[in-house]
């Protein structure tokens, strides 16, 4: 009751001249924000006889949900997957460097570690609310190491591991508490994966599979256990075949559960995904899509070595490999830069390309009635964008995060 009154009696600030996403449409409406959420102006008028406190011109410019980005393994020289005695402070500098990007929320990824690194991690990076500090922490990513060695990627073999007798105590011998964790990627065709899948499950963990030589059946399977999410799409999984599609076959599977929504990561960086490839995933399946960074610490350093968990990543112009290899050790484009490719790509409305970076993640986490959309009582975190799909403002629970130079509101 307390907090309701509190927020009765907040200013209310009305953001004017925009463009508004919402219900997958731009409108030419006001937003209304009081005290962190977005507020219903009829209420505010015909319930409360009030008119705002504050108004902002935003010039004409596009309002949209903040973006999520759900698989981010560091950046900016930041390395989540890295057992320091200050894990923190990383993951805030990140966490206030993705602002310009308009993301406002991220799950910070751990590639593929030995126990000792993740028993050490984990503890360190709770979930905590966005702000003027930086985008909130919805909780980890715990990318492996229960993924399949023919397609490990850029994850070291040295420390893959298999489910053994007792499958989810070994899920928790590996990884300590799942407290501060929101999604776990696995392979499932390894034995006892559908075990795994129920007790992540049950504990409110999304099950994304990924990194996997699974065939259709497996994956079908694997979402009748309870998983929900795909692993950056076509990236470390058997390409797609007409006699068994493989886990790529799920985007338009008739085996999934009724009213059950399958949504797949995308890297649109332009390295991970050639166009025509993030064409059919999209016009298959557009309502899936979500579109992620899977940026390593190299993201915002240029070129040279860098670190990605046990391994070393070298950055040459606008790729980012294992170190004297020619695997992809994931990307080096921000949020931003992966929307408007996607855009350009796909050649897709503009609101799906945004919806594809924030409502589209929020229901995959469940989130939907609070992040990704500028529905009233969603939190009021949204970003400012000009015609271009570039960002000029960032907000936060309806306050100004960031700003670009000589932009406005």
């Amino acid at each position: 009751m307390r907090s309701g009154q509190c927020a009765a009696g907040a200013p209310v600030l009305q953001f004017t001249n925009c463009r508004i996403l919402r219900g997958g449409t731009l409108l030419r409406e006001d937003l209304w924000v009081r005290g962190g959420r977005i507020l219903d102006p009829e209420k505010l008028f015909f319930e409360e006889r009030r008119v705002a406190d504050e108004q902002r011109d935003c010039g004409g410019r596009i309002l949209a949900p903040g973006f999520i980005d759900v698989q981010i393994n560091g950046g900016f020289g930041v390395d989540f997957s890295k057992a320091t005695e200050d894990v923190g402070s990383g993951v805030a500098l990140v966490a206030r460097r993705l602002l310009s990007h308009g993301v406002t929320s991220f799950c910070p990824t751990l590639v593929t570690s030995p126990p000792e690194v993740y028993h050490k991690v984990l503890p360190q990076i709770p979930v905590k609310s966005g702000g003027p500090h930086g985008a909130g922490v919805l909780g980890v990513h715990l990318e492996g190491p229960f993924i399949s060695r023919e397609k490990r990627g850029a994850h070291p073999e040295a420390y893959l591991r298999s489910f053994e007798a007792n499958a989810f105590h070994d899920v928790l011998a590996t990884y300590g508490p799942l407290d501060n964790v929101c999604i776990v990627t696995l392979a499932p065709e390894l034995d006892r994966s559908h075990e795994v899948i129920q007790a992540l499950t049950a504990q409110g963990i999304r099950v994304s599979l990924g990194h996997s030589v699974a065939d259709l059946r497996a994956a079908e399977v694997a979402v009748q256990s309870g998983a929900t999410f795909i692993t950056h799409l076509f990236n470390a999984m058997l390409p797609f075949h007409h006699r068994d599609p493989g886990i790529v076959g799920l985007l338009t599977s008739d085996q999934l559960p009724p009213g059950h929504c399958i949504f797949y990561g995308m890297i649109a960086d332009g390295i991970h995904t050639n166009p025509a490839a993030l064409r059919i995933a999209h016009r298959a399946h557009p309502q899936g899509l979500v579109l992620v960074t899977d940026a390593v610490p190299a993201l915002g350093l240029g070129n040279g070595r860098h670190t990605l968990g046990q391994q070393e990543v070298e950055v040459d112009g606008l790729i980012a490999y294992i170190a004297g290899t020619k695997t992809l050790g994931g990307s080096i484009a921000p949020m931003d830069v992966c929307v408007r490719h996607f855009l350009q790509a796909t050649g897709c409305s503009v609101e799906s390309a945004l919806e594809a970076a924030s409502l589209h993640p929020a229901q995959m986490l469940g989130l939907e009635k609070t992040k990704g959309s500028l529905d009233f009582g969603a939190d009021a975190d949204f970003v400012v964008l000009d015609d271009t799909l570039h960002v000029q403002a960032t907000y936060i629970s309806g306050e100004l995060v960031w700003q670009a130079e000589e932009a406005g509101p």
